[in-house]
């Protein structure tokens, strides 16, 4: 025989109108309240109900609802339970001081008389509700602090919230009072088609409120791009598709018009800005990822007919992950090696129609959806195939080359090499935005863990210790906010802390971008890659701690943390992946290193040894080493030269390491190969100096006050984890000895309790909208 299906979930309007079950209702609260419930004590329950004869066959009904284990009680049944009892409580004065347990509390609640109090406490034990602990989620213990409220914050979060937004300020307003619109809120993300079309009528939103334009200086308000790196910096603080798909349209294939075509070309910007042409960005293949130089999609050039053959000659190059391609792209820029003549000239890009207006394939044109990811489900990525498809000549994007009518191939920059290279980079903005959104990620996530953190008490002692007459001694104190714990505000403060250090850092990048120069435009690229490395790295670490400190409540999608956790997943490997971009990095800086030589051989090698013995008498003599104090610590030249030290001695021994390789006569390809671990290491180092070097000036710029005093706790925070996360390189080159390690690691902590009163405040100036935030327990709820 099939058992019956589950009845809905019980209200709490049944359960409170029969009046016999009155003396039951603490129990049958707490029992489900605290998730104590087995089948076995269920079971028990229901036994034991039908053998009082003081309950009618209705009153067992309605019990038996409630103990229904396939159909609990929810959340508002719950919550309405709980705020009858509060008000009996509160109306029966005694009621506090005279119930030890759940069962005298019901019987003198529901003035059930004495004998009752037997059969009450049969049904207590079956639930295992018993002694006076029981009690301790409707009463407060005897001698229970009631719970401390969050001490007053050391500083105006309205004036740190203003230095935060100082860049741009106009444009960070524009977006968050977008994103507080009524149409901008969150919708269900399993629903992969409805999703993709919201997103969609989002993107036409941005493009009707001109957002899309800031990506065109010649078209929008604002004269650099800076103005829109910042508008998807905002933007990222909301819907990670929404970012994503604004990246594409307006970022990549806008900016791809824009930075490598001309005048004929930039007649599209329009369109493109307002969202009437949605487009795309076909670089990746499935073959050649990072190594877009050797791409395979061909298009070569027919002067008879002046047309761009554009072709995919194997299964690996194919267009992979572009995004805008599954559904709504009309058009895309594609990156194909140019063939003039039976001559290759290298990759260029050109603009290839996908669709019709009424969004089928174009002849030749084969298009595929990349299927359901593990985040960013509201972006269409495809797979594009391209058999024999013409496109006209002028669809070439030509600003760094010409194809004349007659098939001559021109450019004013002769090396392949240094023409690819320059058309990349006029695209690195998005890696500057990457970089950007990526932070903003952290910021949602830390702020979350860390709002919960300071409403979620727990473990507090069940009661307070009695002396000999049972006469309480003490007064037990409240239960402990999360964020009292030294374990939890360091697993959420020395991110905070790493946060605020790339938002700095990040601002100095868009200054740099905004104003390079062609002489300054690699090093520019060099810090773009770095950064994004290092702040996409750091939102995956930070958005699963954040997950993790806020427990199951964590795991629920209702609090955004797993949407965060699988739509930013990514970010470590799109625009450059993480690692070949510190590679990148790390090359740079030993051709910097190089040069040093070369230009001044004798002079630059007396300044590089005097550097170092100026660090070694300073932190590396016997004294300094085993200096301990807070006042040390705390120094931030102590700090800067510690990161400094790492970073020069990684590049001297990396560059070291190729020197005796490539000495030994091996390829060069091989050298490098063979020393990876040691770039990334170099890179990771250097990236970490320019934090703590942007966040030292950015704390040494302002004027005395509180806002500047919690920054340089932050700023402390942030360089003393960077040395105590490397304790290991430090200890093994001498740098820090057993006795320091162990100081520098107290005072991480001691600067964690220093700034946990702080903590929500310094969340708070991020400025996140209150709607773009959303989750529950970010606002007390389920807490």
């Amino acid at each position: 025989m099939s058992a019956a299906a589950p009845s809905p979930s019980p209200s709490a309007q049944e359960l409170l109108a029969q009046g016999p079950l009155a003396p039951l209702l603490p129990m049958l609260y707490v029992a489900w309240a605290d998730g104590t419930l087995s089948a076995e004590e269920l079971d028990s329950v229901r036994e034991l109900a039908r053998a009082q004869p003081w309950l009618g066959e209705e009153a067992r009904g309605a019990l038996a609802r409630w103990l229904d284990p396939r159909s609990p009680p929810d959340a508002r049944a719950l919550a309405q339970l709980r705020r009858h009892l509060k008000a009996r409580m509160a109306a029966d004065a005694a009621a506090p001081g005279a119930s030890s347990d759940l069962a005298s509390l019901g019987a003198q609640l529901s003035g059930a008389p004495p004998e009752l109090l037997p059969a009450l406490g049969q049904v207590q034990r079956a639930l295992g509700l018993q002694g006076p602990e029981s009690t301790r989620l409707l009463l407060p213990r005897p001698g229970v602090k009631a719970r401390p409220q969050r001490p007053a914050a050391s500083f105006d979060a309205s004036q740190l919230r203003a230095l935060l937004s100082r860049t741009y300020p106009e444009v960070r307003e524009r977006v968050r009072r977008l994103l507080e619109r009524e149409d901008f809120r969150y919708v269900d993300e399993r629903d992969t088609g409805a999703y993709r079309e919201q997103v969609l009528s989002w993107l036409r939103a941005l493009g009707d409120a001109g957002l899309g334009r800031l990506a065109f200086p010649s078209l929008g308000e604002a004269q650099d791009l800076g103005a829109f790196i910042t508008a998807f910096e905002t933007l990222a603080l909301f819907d990670l598709s929404l970012t994503v798909k604004a990246g594409v349209q307006f970022g990549l294939f806008g900016g791809s018009v824009y930075f490598l075509g001309t005048e004929r070309h930039h007649a599209l910007l329009p369109a493109i800005a307002s969202v009437q042409l949605p487009g795309a960005f076909a670089m990746s293949e499935l073959g050649h990822g990072s190594n877009v130089r050797d791409l395979r999609t061909l298009a070569r050039y027919e002067p008879a007919t002046q047309e761009f053959v554009v072709h995919t000659p194997d299964e690996s190059a194919r267009k992979e992950w572009i995004g805008n391609a599954a559904a709504h792209g009309r058009m895309a820029t594609v990156f194909a090696q140019l063939e003039v003549g039976g001559e290759q000239h290298g990759v260029h890009a050109l603009l290839v129609p996908l669709r019709d207006e009424g969004g089928r394939p174009l002849p030749g044109v084969r298009i595929e959806d990349c299927g359901r990811k593990m985040g960013l489900n509201g972006v269409d990525n495809g797979r594009l195939w391209f058999d024999q498809v013409r496109v006209p000549r002028e669809n070439l994007l030509d600003r760094f080359a010409q194809v004349s009518p007659e098939g001559e191939y021109t450019s004013a920059i002769a090396s392949t090499s240094k023409r690819f290279f320059t058309m990349l980079g006029t695209l690195v903005a998005g890696r500057v935005s990457v970089a950007h959104a990526a932070n903003s990620v952290a910021k949602s996530a830390l702020t979350i863990a860390l709002r919960y953190a300071d409403t979620r008490r727990q473990f507090g002692p069940a009661q307070a210790p009695q002396g000999p007459e049972g006469a309480q001694l003490t007064e037990a104190p409240a239960e402990v906010r999360l964020l009292d714990y030294p374990t939890h505000q360091l697993r959420l403060l020395v991110p905070l802390a790493r946060t605020y250090g790339l938002d700095f850092a990040l601002k100095h990048l868009v200054a740099r971008y905004v104003a390079r120069t062609e002489k300054d435009a690699q090093e520019v690229e060099g810090l773009a890659a770095g950064l994004k490395a290092y702040a996409s790295s750091f939102a995956t670490q930070a958005v699963q701690t954040a997950r993790e400190a806020c427990g199951g409540q964590g795991y629920l999608v209702s609090n955004r943390l797993p949407s965060l956790k699988a739509d930013s997943d990514i970010f470590t490997t799109f625009e450059g992946d993480n690692t070949v971009l510190l590679q990148l990095v790390a090359k740079g800086l030993l051709t910097g290193y190089r040069q040093q030589f070369e230009d001044d051989r004798v002079g630059s090698l007396v300044r590089l040894v005097l550097e170092r013995a100026a660090t070694a008498v300073t932190d590396r003599n016997p004294i300094a080493a085993r200096r301990t104090g807070s006042e040390h610590l705390r120094d931030g030249a102590f700090h800067l030269r510690a990161l400094r030290y790492r970073e020069q001695d990684l590049l001297a021994s990396v560059a070291a390491r190729l020197r005796k390789r490539l000495g030994d006569g091996m390829e060069a390809f091989e050298a490098f190969n063979q020393v990876q671990p040691h770039l990334v290491a170099l890179a990771h180092a250097h990236v970490e100096r320019v934090v703590l070097e942007q966040f030292q000036q950015g704390v040494e710029a302002l004027e005395q006050g509180p806002v500047r005093a919690v920054l340089s706790r932050l700023c402390d925070l942030y360089a003393l984890s960077c040395l105590e996360a490397a304790s290991g390189w430090f200890l093994a080159h001498d740098y820090l000895e057993a006795g320091k390690w162990k100081a520098v690691r107290s005072e991480v902590e001691r600067l964690c309790a220093e700034l946990a009163p702080d903590a929500v405040a310094l969340t708070d100036a991020f400025g996140i909208p209150d709607t773009a935030l959303a989750a529950p327990i970010a606002f007390g709820a389920a807490g």
